[in-house]
């Protein structure tokens, strides 16, 4: 199959593009500049030059393609940014939605589960959860830019458009640029941080999703799955103290000790807050990201294993490649 897809320097992207060609599938990546030969080293793929917004340039790489997927968007965490999030995850997903039913292409559509319900301490969420169970998400500009978004591709299944949706969890592996999440290691190993985040995540491998992407989107080729499914690829569902426990080791730096407590969270997040008002630009603790990092965000991928043949590996062997990884591309930092 021949297979546009977006967001090919990210984490995810690049991981899709990278396994699709080693499947011998033919790709078109879209890219908004001269292609990093680093980043796209080893990939076969054609390039289509400009952004999401560029109607031209995706009709005309949707017109060439079988399936798009779509794992390109803006992740900022707080509560600026918001215009910048919402032209990028609600009006660039709508042109290439525009472009898919125009041309009949099918599409897989990279959500998060941070548009989904969050669970507790105590339990999981799946795709069935209602939103407002535990208090629901922060509405902070990434989640409702990615919820608006997935509502653009609803709108067009209602239409005919033949999607499906994919929530990954926190994703860690190898091919991270940028880095992204790989961020979270490499700044655990930058200088001992005592305390953590009070909530927990769902670690997965990215390797992992982009193989259950790529299955959706030969499911939706072969009419194997139900236009407009969702589906959750997350994993392990820990702490933020086991997770930074954890990255602190396979980076050879000093464990955390102890989770945040109502006071620092509530400093860090004021202090944040302050900060973002006077500078341009908002930073990564503010009082968005301090809400977010004290949910449960758990959850439950049974639909993806029984329908998209999701796996998920040990959570080791994720941790060990993704920092050998950030070691081999980005230095270790010096401690």
């Amino acid at each position: 199959m021949r297979v546009f897809v977006t967001g090919g320097t990210g984490l995810l992207g690049n991981t899709i593009l990278r396994q699709l060609s080693d499947a011998g599938h033919d790709l078109i990546a879209l890219v908004r500049g001269e292609p990093d030969p680093q980043v796209f080293d080893g990939i076969n793929t054609q390039f289509a030059h400009g952004n999401l917004l560029d109607q031209p340039t995706i009709e005309d790489a949707v017109a060439k393609s079988d399936a798009v997927i779509h794992s390109a968007g803006m992740i900022h965490l707080g509560w600026k940014c918001f215009d910048e999030s919402i032209a990028v995850n609600r009006d660039g997903t709508q042109t290439i939605v525009d472009a898919c039913l125009h041309h009949d292409c099918k599409l897989v559509h990279v959500g998060t589960v941070n548009t989904l319900a969050i669970a507790d301490r105590d339990s999981v969420a799946d795709e069935t959860t209602p939103l407002d169970h535990a208090g629901g998400q922060v509405p902070c500009s990434y989640v409702l830019s990615k919820r608006a978004g997935n509502e653009v591709v609803k709108d067009g299944v209602k239409k005919g458009l033949r999607a499906a949706i994919v929530h990954p969890g926190f994703m860690l592996g190898p091919w991270d640029w940028k880095p992204s999440s790989g961020r979270m290691m490499l700044e655990v190993s930058k200088a001992w941080r005592p305390l953590t985040p009070s909530g927990g995540n769902s670690s997965c491998d990215s390797r992992d999703v982009a193989a259950a992407a790529i299955r959706a989107a030969e499911k939706l080729i072969t009419n194997d799955i139900e236009p407009g499914r969702h589906y959750i690829l997350a994993g392990h569902n820990m702490r933020y103290l086991e997770l930074w426990k954890a990255m602190a080791s396979a980076m050879g730096a000093k464990s955390p000790i102890m989770r945040a407590g109502p006071a620092q969270r509530w400093i860090a997040g004021v202090a944040g807050d302050v900060v973002g008002k006077l500078l341009p630009a908002e930073p990564d603790f503010n009082s968005a990201a301090v809400r977010m990092s004290s949910q449960y965000h758990y959850y439950d991928s049974s639909r993806a294993k029984k329908e998209l043949d999701y796996r998920i590996r040990p959570f080791e062997e994720t941790l060990q490649d993704a920092a050998q990884w950030l070691r081999d591309h980005h230095g270790k930092p010096s401690l």
